[in-house]
Protein backbone atom coordinates (compact mmCIF):
# COMPACT_ATOMS: atom_id res chain seq x y z
CA UNK A 1 0.00 0.00 0.00
CA UNK A 2 1.39 3.28 -0.85
CA UNK A 3 1.75 6.12 1.92
CA UNK A 4 0.95 9.93 1.10
CA UNK A 5 2.29 12.74 3.65
CA UNK A 6 0.27 15.60 3.83
CA UNK A 7 1.29 18.67 5.53
CA UNK A 8 -0.84 20.96 7.74
CA UNK A 9 -3.12 18.09 8.99
CA UNK A 10 -6.00 19.39 11.11
CA UNK A 11 -6.52 22.44 9.49
CA UNK A 12 -9.09 23.14 6.75
CA UNK A 13 -6.67 23.87 3.61
CA UNK A 14 -5.13 20.23 4.43
CA UNK A 15 -7.66 18.60 5.73
CA UNK A 16 -9.74 19.11 2.58
CA UNK A 17 -7.46 17.51 0.48
CA UNK A 18 -7.02 14.74 2.78
CA UNK A 19 -10.51 14.00 2.74
CA UNK A 20 -10.60 14.25 -1.12
CA UNK A 21 -8.19 11.52 -1.16
CA UNK A 22 -9.77 9.12 0.98
CA UNK A 23 -12.55 9.11 -1.35
CA UNK A 24 -9.99 8.40 -4.00
CA UNK A 25 -10.27 4.24 -5.27
CA UNK A 26 -6.84 3.36 -4.69
CA UNK A 27 -7.12 3.34 -0.50
CA UNK A 28 -3.29 4.74 0.00
CA UNK A 29 -2.60 5.06 3.99
CA UNK A 30 -3.10 8.73 4.48
CA UNK A 31 -0.24 10.17 7.10
CA UNK A 32 -0.92 13.60 8.35
CA UNK A 33 1.57 16.22 9.91
CA UNK A 34 1.17 19.74 11.78
CA UNK A 35 2.88 21.95 14.37
CA UNK A 36 -0.41 22.50 16.26
CA UNK A 37 -1.26 19.27 18.29
CA UNK A 38 -5.23 20.63 18.93
CA UNK A 39 -5.93 20.59 15.35
CA UNK A 40 -3.79 17.18 14.65
CA UNK A 41 -5.58 15.02 16.60
CA UNK A 42 -8.98 15.98 14.96
CA UNK A 43 -7.55 15.16 11.72
CA UNK A 44 -8.78 12.12 9.26
CA UNK A 45 -5.84 10.88 8.46
CA UNK A 46 -4.69 7.97 9.65
CA UNK A 47 -1.96 8.35 10.97
CA UNK A 48 -0.38 11.60 12.55
CA UNK A 49 2.90 13.08 13.55
CA UNK A 50 3.73 16.64 14.80
CA UNK A 51 6.43 18.33 13.15
CA UNK A 52 7.69 22.19 14.26
CA UNK A 53 6.63 24.90 12.77
CA UNK A 54 8.32 25.23 9.19
CA UNK A 55 10.36 28.34 9.41
CA UNK A 56 12.11 27.06 12.53
CA UNK A 57 15.05 25.56 12.46
CA UNK A 58 14.21 22.62 14.12
CA UNK A 59 12.10 21.82 11.32
CA UNK A 60 13.80 20.42 8.74
CA UNK A 61 15.35 17.69 10.69
CA UNK A 62 11.73 16.81 12.11
CA UNK A 63 10.37 16.57 8.96
CA UNK A 64 13.54 14.40 7.27
CA UNK A 65 13.42 11.92 10.37
CA UNK A 66 9.39 11.13 9.68
CA UNK A 67 10.26 10.53 5.81
CA UNK A 68 13.29 8.48 6.85
CA UNK A 69 10.82 5.94 9.24
CA UNK A 70 7.76 6.21 7.01
CA UNK A 71 9.21 5.88 4.08
CA UNK A 72 6.01 7.57 2.71
CA UNK A 73 5.67 7.72 -1.62
CA UNK A 74 4.63 10.93 -1.85
CA UNK A 75 4.66 14.73 0.30
CA UNK A 76 2.34 17.39 -0.18
CA UNK A 77 2.31 20.69 1.70
CA UNK A 78 -0.94 22.95 2.26
CA UNK A 79 0.21 26.54 3.33
CA UNK A 80 2.59 28.87 1.59
CA UNK A 81 5.44 29.02 4.39
CA UNK A 82 5.78 25.31 4.46
CA UNK A 83 6.11 25.33 0.40
CA UNK A 84 8.48 27.54 0.43
CA UNK A 85 10.49 26.35 3.24
CA UNK A 86 10.43 22.42 2.20
CA UNK A 87 11.36 23.53 -1.23
CA UNK A 88 14.37 24.57 -0.27
CA UNK A 89 15.61 20.98 0.84
CA UNK A 90 13.01 18.67 -1.64
CA UNK A 91 16.63 17.37 -3.05
CA UNK A 92 16.97 15.89 0.74
CA UNK A 93 13.15 14.81 0.45
CA UNK A 94 14.16 12.91 -2.75
CA UNK A 95 16.63 11.78 -1.50
CA UNK A 96 14.71 9.81 1.07
CA UNK A 97 12.79 8.07 -1.90
CA UNK A 98 9.88 10.43 -1.62
CA UNK A 99 7.92 12.36 -4.30
CA UNK A 100 6.89 15.84 -4.47
CA UNK A 101 5.04 17.40 -7.09
CA UNK A 102 5.91 21.39 -7.26
CA UNK A 103 7.24 23.70 -9.22
CA UNK A 104 10.88 25.17 -9.38
CA UNK A 105 11.91 26.77 -6.50
CA UNK A 106 12.59 30.07 -8.29
CA UNK A 107 8.47 29.86 -9.39
CA UNK A 108 7.36 29.81 -5.80
CA UNK A 109 9.37 32.38 -4.53
CA UNK A 110 7.97 34.74 -7.18
CA UNK A 111 4.03 33.78 -6.02
CA UNK A 112 4.51 33.89 -2.12
CA UNK A 113 6.01 37.21 -2.69
CA UNK A 114 2.78 38.82 -4.18
CA UNK A 115 4.68 41.79 -5.00
CA UNK A 116 7.14 39.84 -7.00
CA UNK A 117 3.86 38.04 -8.78
CA UNK A 118 2.86 42.16 -9.34
CA UNK A 119 6.29 42.61 -11.58
CA UNK A 120 5.70 39.46 -12.93
CA UNK A 121 2.34 40.28 -14.44
CA UNK A 122 3.20 43.58 -14.98
CA UNK A 123 6.48 42.81 -17.26
CA UNK A 124 4.16 40.30 -18.92
CA UNK A 125 1.27 43.43 -20.03
CA UNK A 126 -1.25 41.82 -17.91
CA UNK A 127 -3.70 44.06 -16.70
CA UNK A 128 -3.01 44.40 -12.61
CA UNK A 129 -3.68 46.99 -10.14
CA UNK A 130 -1.15 49.79 -9.46
CA UNK A 131 1.55 48.35 -6.71
CA UNK A 132 4.01 50.57 -4.64
CA UNK A 133 6.07 49.33 -2.14
CA UNK A 134 6.16 51.35 0.91
CA UNK A 135 8.88 51.92 2.92
CA UNK A 136 8.33 54.92 4.73
CA UNK A 137 5.90 57.79 5.11
CA UNK A 138 6.68 59.58 1.99
CA UNK A 139 5.65 56.39 0.00
CA UNK A 140 3.09 56.23 1.86
CA UNK A 141 1.73 59.89 0.98
CA UNK A 142 2.59 59.51 -2.60
CA UNK A 143 0.57 56.30 -2.59
CA UNK A 144 -2.51 58.27 -1.31
CA UNK A 145 -1.34 61.02 -3.79
CA UNK A 146 -1.68 58.65 -6.79
CA UNK A 147 -3.69 55.39 -6.12
CA UNK A 148 -6.29 56.70 -4.15
CA UNK A 149 -9.81 56.30 -5.51
CA UNK A 150 -12.70 59.05 -5.61
CA UNK A 151 -12.67 58.74 -1.90
CA UNK A 152 -9.02 58.64 -1.79
CA UNK A 153 -8.85 54.49 -0.78
CA UNK A 154 -6.06 52.68 -1.21
CA UNK A 155 -5.57 49.26 -0.82
CA UNK A 156 -2.70 48.13 1.79
CA UNK A 157 -1.53 44.58 2.28
CA UNK A 158 1.15 42.74 3.13
CA UNK A 159 3.77 41.33 0.38
CA UNK A 160 5.40 38.61 2.21
CA UNK A 161 4.48 35.07 2.82
CA UNK A 162 0.96 34.63 4.29
CA UNK A 163 -3.26 33.75 3.27
CA UNK A 164 -5.72 35.16 5.25
CA UNK A 165 -5.45 38.90 3.30
CA UNK A 166 -2.54 39.19 5.75
CA UNK A 167 -2.20 42.79 6.78
CA UNK A 168 -5.40 43.94 3.98
CA UNK A 169 -6.96 47.18 5.14
CA UNK A 170 -8.70 49.45 2.51
CA UNK A 171 -8.35 53.33 4.15
CA UNK A 172 -8.32 56.74 3.31
CA UNK A 173 -6.54 57.77 6.19
CA UNK A 174 -2.91 58.68 6.22
CA UNK A 175 -2.70 58.64 10.17
CA UNK A 176 -4.32 55.34 10.66
CA UNK A 177 -2.55 53.87 7.57
CA UNK A 178 0.80 54.51 9.42
CA UNK A 179 -0.19 53.16 12.34
CA UNK A 180 -1.32 50.37 10.68
CA UNK A 181 1.86 49.29 8.79
CA UNK A 182 4.15 50.34 12.32
CA UNK A 183 1.26 47.66 14.14
CA UNK A 184 3.09 45.07 11.70
CA UNK A 185 6.01 46.46 11.56
CA UNK A 186 5.88 46.56 7.77
CA UNK A 187 8.01 49.58 5.96
CA UNK A 188 9.53 48.08 3.34
CA UNK A 189 7.12 45.03 3.20
CA UNK A 190 3.28 46.58 2.78
CA UNK A 191 2.34 47.27 -0.65
CA UNK A 192 -0.52 50.08 -1.51
CA UNK A 193 -2.18 49.53 -4.64
CA UNK A 194 -5.60 51.02 -6.19
CA UNK A 195 -8.86 50.30 -5.30
CA UNK A 196 -10.70 47.24 -6.90
CA UNK A 197 -14.33 45.91 -6.31
CA UNK A 198 -15.69 43.09 -3.95
CA UNK A 199 -16.14 40.86 -6.45
CA UNK A 200 -13.37 38.22 -7.03
CA UNK A 201 -12.94 34.71 -9.08
CA UNK A 202 -10.31 31.91 -8.51
CA UNK A 203 -8.98 29.36 -11.44
CA UNK A 204 -7.48 26.43 -10.07
CA UNK A 205 -5.11 24.56 -12.31
CA UNK A 206 -2.87 21.35 -12.38
CA UNK A 207 -0.08 21.36 -14.66
CA UNK A 208 2.31 18.88 -16.10
CA UNK A 209 5.52 19.36 -17.18
CA UNK A 210 4.09 22.94 -18.88
CA UNK A 211 0.73 20.62 -19.98
CA UNK A 212 -2.10 22.14 -18.57
CA UNK A 213 -3.83 18.59 -16.92
CA UNK A 214 -7.25 20.29 -15.96
CA UNK A 215 -8.21 23.82 -14.62
CA UNK A 216 -11.67 24.75 -12.73
CA UNK A 217 -12.91 28.41 -11.95
CA UNK A 218 -14.85 28.97 -8.36
CA UNK A 219 -16.90 32.64 -7.96
CA UNK A 220 -16.35 34.05 -4.21
CA UNK A 221 -20.14 35.27 -2.84
CA UNK A 222 -18.46 36.54 0.72
CA UNK A 223 -16.20 35.54 3.19
CA UNK A 224 -17.16 33.88 6.42
CA UNK A 225 -16.83 36.51 9.44
CA UNK A 226 -15.96 38.90 7.19
CA UNK A 227 -18.19 41.49 8.62
CA UNK A 228 -15.56 41.16 11.85
CA UNK A 229 -12.45 41.80 9.78
CA UNK A 230 -10.79 45.24 9.05
CA UNK A 231 -10.82 44.99 5.48
CA UNK A 232 -13.81 42.54 5.57
CA UNK A 233 -11.48 39.84 3.88
CA UNK A 234 -10.60 36.31 6.03
CA UNK A 235 -9.18 34.34 3.51
CA UNK A 236 -11.89 32.09 4.51
CA UNK A 237 -14.66 31.40 1.67
CA UNK A 238 -18.66 31.43 2.90
CA UNK A 239 -20.06 30.25 -0.53
CA UNK A 240 -18.14 29.16 -3.59
CA UNK A 241 -19.65 28.71 -6.68
CA UNK A 242 -18.69 27.11 -10.12
CA UNK A 243 -18.75 29.45 -12.82
CA UNK A 244 -16.94 29.82 -16.44
CA UNK A 245 -15.46 32.85 -18.71
CA UNK A 246 -13.08 32.73 -21.58
CA UNK A 247 -11.52 35.60 -20.45
CA UNK A 248 -11.08 34.43 -16.99
CA UNK A 249 -9.14 31.62 -18.18
CA UNK A 250 -7.07 33.31 -21.08
CA UNK A 251 -6.10 35.86 -18.25
CA UNK A 252 -5.39 33.02 -15.71
CA UNK A 253 -3.23 30.99 -18.12
CA UNK A 254 -1.07 34.40 -19.21
CA UNK A 255 -0.80 35.01 -15.49
CA UNK A 256 0.33 31.89 -14.58
CA UNK A 257 3.39 31.53 -17.70
CA UNK A 258 4.47 35.42 -16.37
CA UNK A 259 5.90 33.34 -13.53
CA UNK A 260 6.88 30.16 -15.04
CA UNK A 261 7.43 29.11 -18.91
CA UNK A 262 6.86 25.51 -18.13
CA UNK A 263 4.39 25.24 -15.14
CA UNK A 264 4.29 22.17 -12.77
CA UNK A 265 2.28 21.65 -10.18
CA UNK A 266 -0.66 23.06 -8.44
CA UNK A 267 -1.48 27.13 -9.82
CA UNK A 268 -4.44 28.55 -8.45
CA UNK A 269 -4.82 32.39 -9.97
CA UNK A 270 -6.93 35.31 -7.66
CA UNK A 271 -8.31 37.71 -9.18
CA UNK A 272 -9.69 40.72 -8.55
CA UNK A 273 -12.51 42.48 -10.79
CA UNK A 274 -11.81 46.16 -11.41
CA UNK A 275 -14.64 49.50 -11.94
CA UNK A 276 -14.64 48.27 -15.86
CA UNK A 277 -15.49 44.55 -15.09
CA UNK A 278 -11.91 43.23 -15.90
CA UNK A 279 -10.93 40.55 -13.62
CA UNK A 280 -7.27 41.70 -12.55
CA UNK A 281 -4.75 39.24 -10.83
CA UNK A 282 -3.82 39.89 -7.28
CA UNK A 283 -1.80 36.43 -6.46
CA UNK A 284 -1.07 32.90 -7.47
CA UNK A 285 -1.57 30.11 -4.47
CA UNK A 286 1.13 28.21 -5.35
CA UNK A 287 1.82 24.62 -5.22
CA UNK A 288 -1.35 24.03 -3.12
CA UNK A 289 -4.59 23.84 -3.43
CA UNK A 290 -7.59 26.25 -2.08
CA UNK A 291 -9.30 25.63 1.25
CA UNK A 292 -12.83 24.74 -0.47
CA UNK A 293 -10.98 21.90 -2.59
CA UNK A 294 -13.88 19.57 -1.51
CA UNK A 295 -15.97 21.39 -2.73
CA UNK A 296 -14.84 20.30 -6.65
CA UNK A 297 -14.33 16.93 -5.15
CA UNK A 298 -18.19 16.83 -3.80
CA UNK A 299 -19.48 17.94 -7.35
CA UNK A 300 -17.17 15.18 -9.43
CA UNK A 301 -14.13 16.51 -9.65
CA UNK A 302 -11.30 15.08 -7.10
CA UNK A 303 -8.66 17.16 -8.25
CA UNK A 304 -6.06 15.90 -5.18
CA UNK A 305 -6.83 12.50 -6.54
CA UNK A 306 -5.69 13.53 -10.02
CA UNK A 307 -2.94 15.39 -8.89
CA UNK A 308 -1.60 12.05 -6.43
CA UNK A 309 -2.07 9.93 -9.54
CA UNK A 310 -0.25 11.70 -11.69
CA UNK A 311 2.83 11.76 -9.37
CA UNK A 312 2.68 8.26 -8.12
CA UNK A 313 0.88 5.89 -11.22
CA UNK A 314 1.59 8.46 -14.31
CA UNK A 315 -2.55 7.98 -14.74
CA UNK A 316 -3.78 11.14 -16.20
CA UNK A 317 -7.91 11.98 -16.26
CA UNK A 318 -10.04 11.04 -19.20
CA UNK A 319 -12.24 14.51 -18.65
CA UNK A 320 -14.83 15.87 -21.35
CA UNK A 321 -12.96 19.03 -21.41
CA UNK A 322 -9.50 19.98 -19.11
CA UNK A 323 -11.02 23.39 -18.13
CA UNK A 324 -13.85 24.12 -16.37
CA UNK A 325 -15.44 20.29 -16.53
CA UNK A 326 -18.28 20.96 -13.34
CA UNK A 327 -21.89 22.85 -14.80
CA UNK A 328 -21.89 26.65 -13.67
CA UNK A 329 -23.96 27.25 -10.79
CA UNK A 330 -22.99 24.63 -8.61
CA UNK A 331 -22.77 26.61 -4.63
CA UNK A 332 -20.55 25.16 -1.60
CA UNK A 333 -22.12 26.60 1.22
CA UNK A 334 -19.75 26.64 4.42
CA UNK A 335 -20.72 28.05 7.92
CA UNK A 336 -18.37 27.46 11.17
CA UNK A 337 -19.54 23.87 13.15
CA UNK A 338 -21.35 22.42 10.43
CA UNK A 339 -21.16 20.36 7.38
CA UNK A 340 -20.71 22.25 4.26
CA UNK A 341 -23.35 22.06 1.79
CA UNK A 342 -23.53 21.23 -2.00
CA UNK A 343 -26.83 23.15 -3.61
CA UNK A 344 -27.51 24.92 -6.37
CA UNK A 345 -29.58 27.96 -6.02
CA UNK A 346 -33.05 26.61 -6.82
CA UNK A 347 -32.56 24.11 -4.37
CA UNK A 348 -31.96 26.37 -1.60
CA UNK A 349 -35.66 28.37 -2.74
CA UNK A 350 -37.03 24.87 -2.15
CA UNK A 351 -35.62 24.12 1.59
CA UNK A 352 -36.67 27.57 2.67
CA UNK A 353 -40.34 28.04 2.72
CA UNK A 354 -40.72 31.49 2.27
CA UNK A 355 -37.86 32.31 0.21
CA UNK A 356 -38.95 34.14 -2.58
Amino acid sequence: MKKILIGGAGGTPSEGVINSLLRGRKNELILGMGSEPSDLVLSNAHEKYFVPYSDTQEYKKALLEILKNERPDFIHFQNDLEVFHASKFRDEIHACGVKTFMPDHEVIDACVYKYKTYLKCKEAGIKVPINMIINDSDDLKKAFSELGDNNGNIWLRSSSIGGGGKGALPTNDFNFAKGWIERYNGWGDFVGAEMLTPETVTWLSIWHEGELVVAQTRIRKGWTHGNRSVSGVTGVTKIGQTFSNSEVDRISIETIKAVSNKPHGIFGVDMTYDKNGIPNPTEINISRFFTTILFFTEAGLNMPEIFKDIVLYNEFPMLSKKINPLPDGLMWLRSMDRKPMLATEGEIVKKIKNLQ
